[in-house]
C-alpha cells in the first residue's frame, strides 16, 4: 500500500504533462511551419490528346512545400522534424491577405504556371502559340517593403516612369536604370482602370546596387494553346512546378528527358524561357534527397542553398528552359 502511495504523485505528475504536451501539440501557434513535402510524378497529372500510358522506372517530378500553422509544441521544438523552418505569419499571409484569399492567389499562380509551361514547351517543339501579353501582375506585397499598403496582390503593371511595360523582362530592364533609394512611378491596371503609383525603392539584399520595391510578379497574358493539355495537381499551388510542367511536355511529346532516371525539377518559368527563383528551397531540396533522386534541378538563384542540404544529391543549376533541356540531355 505505501508503494503505491509514493507512486500515485509521480503518476499525477506524468498525467498532467502528457495534458500539457497535448494541448501544446494541437494549439496553433501565431507562426507557421514549412515541412518537406515528397516530390510527384508529373506525367500522371498531365493530360496529352493521344497519349499512351507507358510505365517508366523514372519520370519528371515536381516539389512542393508543405505548409500549415504550427502548434505550440512546434514552435518551441521545431527539431521535432526533418527540415522544419518556422515562419513569421505575416511573411505567409501579408497584412490584409486572409488566409483564403493566400490559397486562391496560390492556386491562380499554379493555374497560370500551367499555360506558360504548355507554351513554352510547345514552342520548342515548333507548334505555334498564340500569346498576348499585356502586362505584369504582381502575386505577392512583402511586408513593410516600399511597395506594402500601395501595391495590391492582383495590381497589372503596364508601365514605369510613364513608357509602357508589356512583359516581365521589360519590368525589370526598367527597374534595373533605378538607383536603390530613388522613387520610381508604377502605372498600375486595377479595377478596370489605370493608376499612376509612386513607391520608394530599396537595395535588393542579394545584390546591393538593384533598386526593388518588395513584391513577387508574373506574366499577366492571354494564352492559346495549339492542342489540348490538362494538369491537374489538385490543391498544390503556386508558380514553382513551371519548369517541371514543360519538361515533362517535351519528354511526353519529343524525347526521353529523363532516361529511367529520377529527375526532381523545381523552378518558376516566364513565357521568355527564364527560370526564375522559388520558395522553400530547403525543404524540396531535403525532399528530393530523400526521394533518391539522380538529379534535381533548380533556378540558378537557389543553387547555392539547395547545395547546402544535398549532402550527395547532384544540384544542377540552371537559369533558363533551354539550359534545363541541355542538362538532360547531357546526363
Amino acid at each position: 500500500m505505501e508503494r503505491v502511495l509514493k507512486a500515485r504523485p509521480l503518476l499525477l505528475v506524468l498525467l498532467a504533462l502528457a495534458v500539457v504536451l497535448g494541448v501544446l501539440w494541437f494549439v496553433p501557434s501565431n507562426e507557421y511551419i514549412f515541412l518537406p513535402d515528397p516530390p510527384r510524378a508529373v506525367d500522371p497529372l498531365v493530360q496529352l490528346p493521344g497519349e499512351k500510358d507507358v510505365e517508366e522506372k523514372g519520370g519528371i517530378y515536381m516539389v512542393d512545400i508543405f505548409v500549415r500553422k504550427a502548434s505550440l509544441l512546434e514552435r518551441v521544438f521545431p527539431q521535432l522534424h526533418d527540415g522544419a523552418s518556422l515562419v513569421p505569419a505575416k511573411q505567409v499571409n501579408p497584412i490584409g491577405v486572409s488566409e483564403s484569399q493566400r490559397l486562391q492567389q496560390s492556386r491562380n499562380e499554379m493555374s497560370q504556371s500551367q499555360k506558360v509551361a504548355a507554351a513554352v514547351a510547345l514552342r520548342y517543339l515548333g507548334y505555334k502559340v498564340d500569346v498576348k501579353t499585356n502586362g505584369v501582375e504582381v502575386t505577392a506585397v512583402y511586408p513593410d517593403a516600399p511597395a506594402d499598403g500601395k501595391l495590391e496582390v492582383g495590381d497589372v503593371v503596364v508601365a514605369v516612369e510613364g513608357k509602357p511595360v508589356d512583359t516581365t523582362e521589360e519590368l525589370r530592364k526598367a527597374m534595373s536604370r533605378v538607383t536603390p533609394g530613388e522613387t520610381v512611378t508604377f502605372g498600375v491596371r486595377r479595377s478596370g482602370g489605370v493608376q499612376q503609383i509612386r513607391l520608394a525603392t530599396e537595395a535588393n539584399p542579394d545584390e546591393p546596387k538593384r533598386a526593388i520595391v518588395g513584391v513577387q510578379i508574373e506574366q499577366s497574358a492571354t494564352i492559346d494553346l495549339p492542342i489540348a493539355i490538362k494538369i491537374d495537381t489538385g490543391s498544390i499551388g503556386g508558380p514553382s512546378a513551371g519548369l517541371a510542367f514543360s519538361l515533362d511536355i517535351v519528354d511526353e511529346l519529343g524525347q526521353d528527358l529523363d532516361k529511367d532516371g529520377r529527375i526532381v525539377v523545381t523552378g518558376a518559368l516566364d513565357l521568355d524561357g527564364r527560370v526564375g527563383e522559388i520558395g522553400g528551397i530547403k525543404q524540396k531540396t531535403i525532399a528530393a534527397r530523400n526521394s533518391h533522386a539522380d538529379l534535381f534541378l533548380v533556378p540558378d538563384g537557389n543553387a547555392q542553398d539547395a547545395r547546402r542540404y544535398a549532402d550527395g544529391l547532384k544540384v544542377v543549376a540552371v537559369s533558363s528552359f533551354r539550359e534545363a533541356l541541355s542538362a538532360l540531355t547531357k546526363t
